[in-house]
Formats: structure tokens, C-alpha cells, sequence
């Protein structure tokens, strides 16, 4: 059907997604590599997963400046005779060291525009290095059949037929370059999903808010496995393979690619139900409070509740001080975004009656509509949202986000507006939840610049957390048709990562626009560019002597207290570098080479701070 890798570290793995055909007996797949002379060589063989219907491949000693053509190839004993059925495409060079890597971002596919043509043809217009899957890849309601739960095997056939519909549609896309997927809600069956560490979310009284409210997976965990397996098992492999409750796998992550290193994310997997942790008098209902005398800004922090997880929470601590690989950049992955960017109108209790508005007319401000607190949101429980972000910031990571069918770029505040880093929220390819972001003006704290949309600037979101909104693509009427895909914002992103100036373009497509026309235009408010540098939004303090190096390229800056805990970590380009620090007191200053072990380090006393230099000379 297709086939999907990614290439880490010297490994390559490829995962074919088959048909059903799981009853031939002795079927093996094999993997084939073109060598330079013309000739195919086996590099790899596999048998078949029997549920998810895939095969796996895994090559060893990779070399990744080098592309090759691949070819994944089935013999099937027919009744008329052997018949070989072959899957070509190409394993694309990884990019040199400091030339710009080009991500293209989708999520949440419905099937209103299927088969997606216009939006494979625009896309490869801009030829991207990797593309990205941020979930939602259908949803229940794909190909019309709503979803089989009578056995494991009935629903996973069913999976299976939605999955092809997303593999046929975008195929063309990661046939030629490396991607990652990551599954959501949907992708398991779910409306929203609070994973509580594996659980099993009793469907005795039903499959709806009932079910997902006590927390964990409605579906049973072979299937949930079988889902995971054809998205994921692509992925390098998983940080911490140990299952979670029930058996079901992880696939979070670490991958680098090109001079960037990506840290894939399970947020819903480990995290809390809000029913299970807020007070009762909240009166939860599928992650939306239902009192409306009740204030969520009064309980950042309930009693037991997790976001990411301590173990997630451990991976990126680890991620975050690490610049092996000839990392420049640090880019995390994650479904969702951490703040609730949206609105709802003031009477709603829940985002609900989003479907059902009417579409403004272009230049058209919405007024009464307030800010959700919508805890399907990783902007919620909010203090475990601001300590994500402080590891991030410590590596001054860029984040990518799927789910929220409304494309942002966000930066995030913890303690001041601004001192943590940005998020992008891609759009939805088809949008059936047309989310929006029109703010009361009066909630704004301050604008973004003078004259600018009234929708972006400062504001808290209905958890009290910090956001600058940079940009929103809200639901229009456009007057294009078919209405449902085009008024509802659908499209991609492209985000480039210019290694060698430092910087982070961010570029937001309607999809139906082909971007090769002189008088293409993006959503409202894009293209964006940030410095990779305002990942830490932190004000300094103060500056450490200016760190020369000598005798190596590219170093990584490493910044810690006396006690060894890391202020920040840094890949810099060239030789000179003035470190901020954000507090008082002595530092310690390590610089070196991650990849050859090789560091040096000095303690600077604050008396010492704004003057001089600190020379690391690796020339001996």
C-alpha cells in the first residue's frame, strides 16, 4: 500500500504497510537497495505483523549522506502462479551540516477532500526534507462506515480501511523523504483522550464523554498496539521501551536528522483525566467545567495530575543537555500545543457549538466570544505546562503541534509574558472542528505592534497562562467551494530550520493555493521568522566574559550552577560566544564536544561577570 522510514544515528527503519492478506502462509516481504552500478540488493526481510498487516525493516550502518532508491517487494503465491508485487521510492540523503532542513506539517485529515491531490501537488512544490504527522491521520467517520467494535479483528480491518484512505492520499508526500507520525485521539478512537499511564476506560455505559471521562483507552490494547505499530514503529526506537498499563507500547523518542534533533512526544498517553483530579464541584464533562461559578486559573496544580509524565518529563531533561549528533537545532514534537488558544461564545459551556457558526465575512472581528478553558489542551494542568517549559527553554527549543484545527504561533510565558519559546500549530488538512481565536479585546494585556490584528498580543488563556499570539488562521468565508473544506482554514506548514543563520521560518498554506503563483498568499499573518535563540525568552540578569574557543568548530556551550544543574545548553556557530546568566552568583561554564567527549570547563565568581574572556583552547 505504502511505506514510511526514518534514518537516525546509522539505522534505518522502514515500515510497508500491506493489504489484509495475512492468510497466505509463508509470505515474507523484502527490502532492496539500488546500488550505484544499477543493481538491487537485499539489505533487509521481514515477515508480517498478522494484525497491523505491516512489515518491518531495520538496517543497520546506514549511511546517511548518500540517497538510495528502495524497494519493498511481496511474493504472493497466486492460484495462476508466483506473483511479485513491488513498492519503490527513495531514501533521501540527509542534509549537510549546515544547509536548511525543510519540514512540512500536517494533521487531522477527515475525509471531506479526499483523495487530497491539490494538497500533495502544492506541497512538493516546495520540496521538503522530512514531513511531519502530528496526528488525527482520519478520524471515526473516515470512508462512512463509522467504526466496528464488534471483535479486535473486525476493528482493525476497519482501522486498516481508514488508514489506507490517509496512506493513498498523501503517500506521494513521504514516498521520497523521511517522515514521523504521531497517532491522537481520533487515529485510537476517541473524541479527547487522557491516557491516565494505559488504563482501561470502562465502555459499559457507553463510548462517548462517559468512558473517556474515567480516563485511559476505550479500544482493546492489541488494537491499540496494532494503530501504534503501523504509524510508529518507524520511528527510531523508543527512549524507554517498557509498556505502559495493559501492554500497551510507547514510541516517544529522540530523532535527529540534518543538524536537527527532534524530541517526539506522547502528551496524551500519560496524562491525567481532568475528572479524576479537579474537585468535583468543577463538574467536569470531557474536559470542559461546567460550573460556571467555577475558576480554573484558581487550580493550576491538582493533586495528582500528570501532563507528560515523569517519564517523558525525565526523557526530555536528558534531550534538552544533550548536542550529540552535530545538533544545531532543537525542535520538539508534540500533539497538541500548551496553552488553550481559542474561543468559544460566552453562554458556551464547551467548544461544542463550533461546527455549527456561522463563518464571518473577511475583516469581520467576532465580538463575544470568550477565552476556553479547554483541558483537552496541554495548556492544562498549567503548572505542569510551565515546567515542560522550562526544560525547553534550557535548550531553547522551537515546538510543532497538531490537534487544535486552528493554526497559531504562539510564544509561551511562564513567569513574564515572553520568556519561554515558540509554538507553531499547523492547520488542519480537513477541518471538522473549525476552532477560533477571537479574544474579548478588552482581555488583552498588550498588543503585539501598533495596528496589528486585535486577536494578537498579549493574553492569559482560561488557565492563566502567559501566550503572545503571533498569528491565528480564524474561519472565514471565502466564498470558494466546497464551503466546509475551505471556509474552515484548511492547509499545511512549512517550517524551515536555516542552520547557518540561526533562523526558523515559518510558512502557513491554504491548501488550495499553489504557492509556485507570484500572487500566492499565505494565511494572515505568516510567514514568520524567530531567531532559534528565542526558545529562552528569559531577561538576563547579567553576562559571563565572552567564551573563544579554539581549535574546534561549532562547539557546544554548556551554562550550570556550582551545583551541576543546567542553566542552558547551546550548539554556537563560529568560535565566540557571551553567555547570559539569570541569576546571581558563581557559574560554571563547560564547553566541548559531545560526540568525542572531549570538554572543558571554567567557574566564573559574578565579580567577574560583563568582563574579559575565557579562552578554551582544544589545540593540545
Amino acid at each position: 500500500m505504502f511505506a514510511q522510514y526514518t534514518a537516525h544515528a546509522g539505522t534505518l527503519k522502514l515500515t510497508a504497510q500491506l493489504a489484509p492478506i495475512e492468510e497466505v502462509r509463508r509470505v515474507r516481504c523484502g527490502l532492496d537497495t539500488r546500488s550505484p552500478d544499477g543493481r538491487w540488493r537485499r539489505v533487509a526481510s521481514a515477515g508480517l505483523d498478522v494484525l497491523s498487516r505491516t512489515a518491518r525493516f531495520r538496517v543497520e550502518g546506514w549511511d546517511g549522506g548518500r540517497s538510495a532508491e528502495y524497494r519493498v517487494q511481496l511474493t504472493v503465491p497466486l492460484a495462476s502462479g508466483p506473483r511479485t508485487f513491488s513498492y519503490v521510492g527513495t531514501i533521501a540523503a540527509e542534509p549537510d551540516r549546515l544547509a536548511p532542513v525543510r519540514a512540512a506539517v500536517f494533521s487531522c485529515n477527515a475525509d471531506h477532500g479526499f483523495p487530497d491531490a491539490d494538497v500533495v501537488r502544492h506541497v512538493s512544490l516546495h520540496r521538503p526534507d522530512l514531513a511531519l504527522f502530528l496526528g488525527d491521520q482520519f478520524y471515526e467517520s473516515s470512508g462512512g462506515f463509522g467504526i466496528q467494535t464488534d471483535s479486535v479483528e473486525k476493528a482493525a480491518l476497519d482501522m486498516l480501511h481508514k488508514w489506507y484512505m490517509f496512506g493513498w492520499s498523501y503517500r506521494e508526500i513521504f514516498r521520497h523523504v523521511p517522515a514521523a507520525f504521531i497517532p491522537d485521539d481520533h487515529d485510537v478512537y476517541h473524541g479527547n483522550i487522557w491516557g491516565e499511564g494505559g488504563r482501561h476506560a470502562p465502555t459499559e455505559e457507553g463510548w462517548g464523554a462517559v468512558a473517556q471521562d474515567q480516563g485511559g483507552y476505550k479500544m482493546p490494547p492489541e488494537w491499540v498496539n496494532a494503530v501504534q505499530v503501523a504509524q510508529t514503529s518507524h520511528l527510531p526506537d523508543p527512549h524507554d521501551p517498557t509498556p505502559v498499563e495493559q501492554g500497551i507500547g510507547v514510541y516517544y523518542t529522540r530523532w535527529d536528522y540534518g543538524g536537527v534533533s527532534f524530541a517526539i512526544l506522547e502528551d496524551r498517553k500519560f496524562k491525567s483525566s481532568p475528572s479524576n483530579v479537579m474537585p468535583p464541584e468543577a463538574e467536569v464533562l470531557n474536559g470542559w467545567i461546567q460550573n460556571p461559578d467555577f475558576d480554573a486559573r484558581a487550580h493550576r496544580d491538582p493533586p495528582g495530575a500528570e501532563l507528560l509524565g515523569r517519564r517523558q518529563m525525565d526523557f526530555l531533561e536528558e534531550w534538552a543537555e544533550d548536542w550529540s549528533g552535530a545538533a544545531y537545532m532543537k525542535v520538539v514534537m508534540s500533539q497538541t500545543n500548551f496553552a488553550a488558544v481559542h474561543s468559544i461564545p460566552r453562554d458556551a459551556m464547551s467548544g461544542a457549538v463550533l461546527p455549527s457558526l456561522p463563518m464571518p465575512t473577511p475583516g469581520t472581528y467576532v465580538d463575544g466570544d470568550k477565552v476556553a478553558a479547554d483541558m483537552d489542551s496541554n495548556g492544562w494542568p498549567a503548572a505542569k505546562r510551565d515546567d515542560v517549559l522550562r526544560i525547553l527553554r534550557r535548550c531553547s527549543a522551537f515546538h510543532i503541534a497538531g490537534d487544535q484545527h486552528l493554526a497559531t504561533v504562539v510564544r509561551h510565558g511562564i513567569d513574564e509574558f515572553g520568556d519561554a519559546g515558540f509554538s507553531f500549530t499547523g492547520p488542519a488538512l480537513n477541518n471538522i472542528w473549525p476552532r477560533r481565536w477571537w479574544p474579548p479585546r478588552e482581555d488583552r494585556q498588550a498588543p503585539l505592534e501598533e495596528g496589528g490584528p486585535d486577536y494578537t498580543g498579549n493574553f492569559f488563556d482560561g488557565f492563566g497562562n502567559r501566550i503572545t499570539v503571533h498569528a491565528s488562521a480564524n474561519p472565514r468565508a471565502t466564498g470558494l467551494q466546497p464551503a466546509i473544506i475551505h471556509d474552515r482554514v484548511t492547509g499545511y506548514g512549512i517550517v524551515t530550520f536555516d542552520k547557518a543563520t540561526e533562523q526558523i521560518t515559518i510558512e502557513c498554506w491554504p491548501r488550495h493555493v499553489d504557492p509556485s503563483r507570484s500572487d500566492a498568499r499565505h494565511f494572515e499573518g505568516w510567514p514568520i521568522t524567530v531567531h532559534r535563540d528565542t526558545g529562552d525568552g528569559r531577561t538576563p540578569l547579567g553576562h559571563l566574559p565572552t567564551v573563544r574557543v579554539r581549535g574546534l568548530d561549532d562547539a557546544v556551550v554548556e551554562v550550570r550552577t556550582v551545583s551541576g544543574a543546567l542553566v542552558y545548553a547551546r550548539r554556537i556557530r563560529g568560535a565566540e560566544y557571551t553567555p547570559s546568566v539569570f541569576e546571581p552568583g558563581p557559574h560554571v561554564v563547560r564547553v566541548g564536544d559531545p560526540d568525542r567527549d572531549r570538554w572543558l570547563e571554567r567557574t566564573v565568581q559574578e565579580r567577574s561577570w560583563g568582563s574579559g574572556s575565557l579562552v578554551f583552547d582544544f589545540t593540545g
